[in-house]
């Protein structure tokens, strides 16, 4: 079995790289570079040029092949211009992912497989694990062995989520070595081999470009347009029909009658800079089997789909397989030390989307509130009800009037705007694609108390609406629409029907805290409710959904 290492130059794929290699497999590494652009970097000094640099020492010092890769075609083509275009549409894109699932696992895998390689590891992480079925073999679907994602081990460093849009065909060829290892251990054995990247510290930035910030990059790449920052007051909500239409659906669903939670109080990142552990799922849920994939017991739904189930999420698999059955076969005899053999399960995001951007991706902390809504309630919503429930608040009904009066002691004649009991106009941007929902740096606004932060975009009128505090009413949404044609199951086995209801707990962003939802199908999409209001989401981005054993099952752009 020959094994081809995406060596970033990082800690994570060096020691990848170094753990196959003393268990035998016959190993070989691969520089990718996927940036040109020296303009971009602001700063003169080629990164990846000193990323490969020490990617090429690393590989001499583990004495394994190394080979250098272009993809910088492919990737301008097939992630930096989708990031583009989805930025001058007002949505946030997540390079992240899209680089795992359109460069690494497709155009890096061919360019190692025309090399001979059977598989490509990564240094992710990650877990990957195979599928079994009651009688303990692989299962099998249209001829491909299925496999299951599984989070990895260290929860400050999990890296599942970037592998949320994989295919099983693309997981068939993955290995990722260091997902049962957490970032000290990983640190520690690049220590005790003496590897040239043991204390190389973590990119920053976008790491495909250089050492510059997301915002700096956009504004070189797409036209500034100097609009106004429009603040929203509280008093817009009273009588905002979409907030009282969401208020009063939320309230309809609770198991017992009361106000629903509609803010989330949460900082949007902690003092210490530190990510925190996965929340996980605190009152009981169906945990079904499958017994030769068999469907999951079911309720009866009264949506338009009535013959389609309503269900808790069955578990997908009750035994989860050793590291050795994740593992190819050894090339060689030579058996490798216990103590350091890798899980066959990570990855390691190349060095364009291995670390998020800070503005699309902040760590938040949450309180322990939430909604407890019944889910024969949810069962009983309408299709149209579930698309205005999904539908994010606008702002273009808050109008400013403009009045004249004289000034000075000659009275000259000026124009000024009205009072206005909704908002006011705080500032001026200069460009509306360039900020993200959530966002609260940049925005160059003072006189406030407490912190003002993105509230909303609207790219065609080139207007950034923002809000003061931590617990403004438009930083938060329950409900998140994923159109059919946008939903991915890594799981093929587990796929929705329409009117079926589920139980899932479901990520939204890079280290954020699972949060537990209901997903409901409908014709029109999935639907994501969750317990908790999220905070700070904005449109492109990536829902991934997860079982309560830690396993990745789908995910879609929302």
């Amino acid at each position: 079995m020959k094994i081809c290492v995406g060596l970033s130059g990082g800690v994570d794929s060096s020691v990848a790289a170094l753990l196959l290699k003393r268990q035998g497999y016959d190993v070989f590494a691969m520089f990718m570079q996927n940036w040109h652009d020296a303009d971009a970097t602001l700063h003169g000094d080629c990164e990846w040029e000193e990323d490969r640099f020490v990617a090429e020492m690393v590989a001499r010092k583990i004495r394994i092949p190394f080979y250098f890769v272009d993809l910088s075609k492919e990737y301008r083509q097939r992630v930096v211009d989708y990031m583009f275009n989805e930025y001058s549409a007002g949505r946030t894109p997540n390079p992240d992912v899209l680089c795992n699932r359109e460069i690494k696992f497709d155009a890096f895998l061919k360019a190692a497989q025309k090399l001979g390689a059977d598989m490509v590891a990564t240094g992710h992480y990650c877990r990957r694990a195979p599928l079994l079925d009651a009688e303990g073999k692989q299962v099998m679907i249209d001829g491909l062995p299925q496999w299951r994602i599984l989070e990895g081990v260290d929860p400050n460093k999990d890296q599942s989520y970037f592998l949320c849009q994989l295919t099983q065909e693309q997981l068939g060829k993955a290995l990722f070595p260091i997902g049962h290892l957490t970032k000290p251990e990983v640190r520690e054995i690049a220590h005790q081999a003496d590897l040239p990247s043991a204390d190389k510290k973590d990119s920053q930035g976008i790491c495909f470009v250089g050492k510059v910030d997301l915002p700096t990059f956009l504004q070189q790449k797409l036209k500034p347009a100097e609009g106004d920052v429009v603040e929203v007051y509280d008093a817009y909500y009273a009588q905002s029909e979409q907030y009282q239409f969401i208020h009063d659906t939320l309230a309809s669903l609770l198991k017992t009658p009361g106000e629903p939670m509609m803010i989330t109080e949460y900082s949007s990142e902690d003092s210490g800079g530190k990510s925190f552990n996965n929340r996980r799922v605190t009152e009981p849920v169906a945990q079904g089997h499958f017994d030769k994939l068999s469907a999951p017991q079911t309720l009866r739904s009264h949506s338009s789909s009535a013959t389609s189930p309503v269900t808790e999420h069955p578990s997908s698999v009750t035994e989860h397989p050793s590291s050795v059955t994740e593992h190819p076969s050894p090339a060689t005899e030579h058996p490798s030390p216990v103590t350091e053999h890798p899980s066959p399960v990570t990855e390691h995001p190349s060095p364009a989307t291995e670390h998020p951007s800070p503005v699309t991706e902040p760590v938040e902390v949450t309180v322990p509130h939430r909604n407890e809504f019944d889910v024969n309630k949810i069962a009983n919503l309408s299709d149209e009800d579930l698309m205005r429930l999904s539908e994010p608040i606008r702002y273009d009904d808050i109008k400013f009037e403009t009045e004249t009066y004289r000034a000075g002691k000659k009275h000259i004649k000026k124009t000024r705007y009205k009072e206005n009991p909704f908002g006011k106009i705080v500032g001026r941007h200069d460009g509306a694609q360039f900020y993200t929902i959530g966002q609260r740096k940049g925005l160059n606004i003072g006189g406030h108390k407490d912190s003002i932060f993105v509230i909303a975009t609207d790219v065609p009128r080139n207007i950034i609406y923002v809000g003061e505090g931590h617990t403004h009413k438009g930083l938060s949404r329950s409900c998140l629409r994923i159109a059919p044609q946008d939903i991915h199951w890594i799981r093929a086995d587990l796929e929705m029907t329409d009117g079926e209801i589920r139980r899932y707990r479901v990520r939204i962003r890079y280290r954020q805290p699972l949060q537990d939802a209901f997903l409901i199908k409908r014709p029109t999409g999935i639907f994501i409710l969750f317990d908790t209001p999220q905070r700070g989401i904005s449109d492109g981005q990536f829902a991934a959904w997860y079982s309560n054993d830690d396993e990745m099952l789908g995910s879609g752009v929302y």
